[in-house]
């Protein structure tokens, strides 16, 4: 399915009235770190910096990281995390996580940070009102990599991932190793072989070898304070760890007293207690909703679908790895005890004809969701650099492509974070302007001819024409599901 090569860029859409507007953060393609504002305008560039993500503090602090790792040597390790400020200056640097030595490179402490962090005061990194992250002292949550072997897992070398919590000074004061409770990841004995042979392999350049990304943690954030701990559920105390990994399907939350896994969603979607979700595929930014938004306490997810997973075999994975598939995208948010779907977003809200259509939302990889003050739900498209904004009934309000490029020539945005202007108090507050909505059937470009005909003739008809059934089913034939895809949060 083709996608035009001329489509514009920036601000393309803007309803003041219904948006939670204030600034919106995110990695520019290899220019740094932007900041927008409501109508695009590009109010300020961290240039340089490396956000994965970057995340505003209050006070005009971003953070980010200011190198990474070769990729002939390691997969997406960031050399350190550093919070800077206005004017970019670091203020605060954390990478001392591992001394590593890469040949022709200078011998470098790494902080092997990679897709996420949080500090402290605030549960996952976003806007929640009272729940401010702390600036100038405080923890810091970081998801970070290691090599090590498991003979459990495999004989192949793995690339880990470890959860660790450090101080203001840079000393760890808690870590945690996913590999060291495999057992716990309810993998089945197929899904078992599989990783054995494989665990998906990731090659280092020309250099031969590799190292198995058996997991892939994207996120990584605490609970937070949620009406089910204090509903006396201990699987949600407010230090509990909730993280997801994108190559196993897999959700959960790690006791943070004790380490073990004591709440999970995956990696087998097709148990009875869990097949009314369908399956989870490559999700990305699973995290619990903080208090005082609405839908707070739910598990909010984008669930990316494409490819993701270990398992039997099937024609589209004749080794069992990444044996599910899905060619579109969800959002969801879905109750954590009860397991309950109370709120969605896929291609049918957004009024694509399904499934002809559903690839028109869709980003196999990256991507992340954010719940507002006011209900809304800022949505992060990743892979083609699409931020856009969405009431609880699907009405979207805000839309954003980023006209910038990587290496690679997309414009894939991994994460955005939309803020308060009063977070980022050197700048004044910018004025609002609707952007109306275009005409698309009536747009476009200079030297193209307008919409109509010159000479029309009429074909006698013997019947009407009457829109009837596609090739293939579509929600309008009876699907079962059309009740599911059509929920709105009350």
């Amino acid at each position: 399915m083709g996608h035009s090569t001329v489509y514009p860029t920036g601000a393309t859409l803007y309803k003041p009235g219904q948006a939670w507007s204030g600034y919106t953060v995110y990695q520019a393609g290899d220019e740094g770190v932007v900041l927008i504002d409501m109508n695009g305008k590009e109010v300020h560039i961290w240039q340089g910096l490396i956000g994965f993500p970057a995340k505003i503090l209050p006070g005009g602090y971003v953070l980010g990281s200011t190198g990474r790792r070769d990729p002939k040597f390691g997969i997406q390790d960031n050399v350190d995390l550093v919070q800077v400020d206005f004017e970019g200056n670091i203020v605060w640097k954390y990478n001392s996580y591992e001394h590593i030595e890469d040949p022709g490179y200078e011998p470098l402490w790494y902080a092997r940070q990679h897709h996420d962090y949080q500090r402290e005061g605030n549960p996952v990194g976003y806007y929640a009102p009272g729940l401010e992250p702390q600036t100038n002292s405080g923890k810091t949550l970081i998801l970070a990599h290691k090599n090590l072997y498991n003979s459990e897992i495999s004989d192949k070398q793995l690339l880990d991932d470890t959860i660790v919590e450090v101080d203001w000074e840079g000393n760890i004061v808690w870590e945690w190793a996913a590999n060291e409770h495999f057992a716990e990841l309810g993998f089945d004995e197929a899904a078992k072989n599989v990783l054995f042979r494989d665990p998906n392999t990731r090659s280092f350049g020309d250099l031969g070898g590799g190292v198995g990304d058996w997991l892939h943690i994207n996120s990584a954030s605490y609970v937070g304070p949620n009406k089910f701990y204090d509903a006396g559920d201990e699987r949600f105390h407010p230090d509990n760890i909730i993280w997801d990994a994108r190559e196993a399907n897999i959700i959960a939350i790690t006791d943070k007293k004790t380490g073990a896994i004591v709440w999970r969603l995956g990696p087998d979607y097709s148990l009875p207690e869990v097949k009314h979700i369908d399956w989870i595929v490559g999700q990305h930014h699973a995290h619990i909703i903080p208090k005082g938004l609405p839908g707070e306490g739910n598990l909010l997810v984008f669930d990316n679908g494409g490819w993701g997973g270990y398992g039997l075999p099937n024609p589209a994975s004749p080794f069992g790895q990444k044996n599910a598939l899905r060619d579109h995208s969800r959002i969801l948010e879905i109750n954590p005890v009860s397991l309950e779907i109370e709120w969605q977003y896929t291609a049918a809200e957004a009024g694509f004809s399904v499934p002809t259509d559903s690839y028109k939302f869709y980003s196999p990889y990256i991507s992340s969701a954010q719940r507002l003050p006011n209900g809304n739900t800022l949505i992060t498209e990743g892979s083609n650099g699409r931020l856009f904004e969405i009431t609880a009934d699907h009405e979207l309000v805000w839309e954003y492509i980023s006209p910038y490029t990587d290496r690679r020539n997309t414009n894939m945005v991994y994460r955005s974070y939309r803020v308060p202007y009063n977070w980022v108090p050197q700048l004044a507050q910018p004025e609002e302007t609707a952007i109306e909505p275009i005409d698309i059937s009536q747009f476009r470009v200079p030297g193209a001819a307008p919409k109509g005909s010159d000479s029309i003739v009429s074909v006698a008809r013997t019947l009407p024409f009457v829109e009837g059934a596609a090739c293939v089913a579509t929600t309008d034939e009876g699907d079962s599901k059309k009740s599911q895809t059509t929920n709105s949060r009350p």
